[in-house]
């Protein structure tokens, strides 16, 4: 994936459009991530002893990878990702913008 946990992305698609956020989790096999502050559900919670409060929750779920853009921390943009092999062998991500290594 061209994402990865603890990156910054901007949704690009859905209710959230526009909003940044880092990313909190990834699942690779599923092709999606969840985004601090972005697609906020709510869910009825039942109370557990010594545990919480039952009452309804708000929380971050997973979207589409595909809804989110890397921003680039050099030019502040999101930006498409492409990759380049460094002479010591590395497998690195570029910034398709400013051609600026990220990470």
């Amino acid at each position: 994936m061209r994402v990865r946990r603890e990156d910054t992305v901007q949704v690009i698609a859905g209710k959230d459009k526009g909003k940044r956020g880092k990313v909190q989790q990834v699942f690779p096999t599923e092709n999606r991530v969840v985004v601090e502050g972005a697609n906020i559900i709510k869910r009825h919670v039942r109370a557990r002893p010594n545990v919480r409060q039952a009452g309804i929750v708000q929380r971050e779920a997973p979207f589409n990878a595909s809804r989110v853009m890397l921003v680039c921390k050099h030019c502040n943009h999101p930006v498409r990702v492409g990759h380049k092999l460094l002479e010591d062998g590395k497998k690195v991500r570029v910034c398709r913008a400013c051609k600026e290594v990220i990470d």
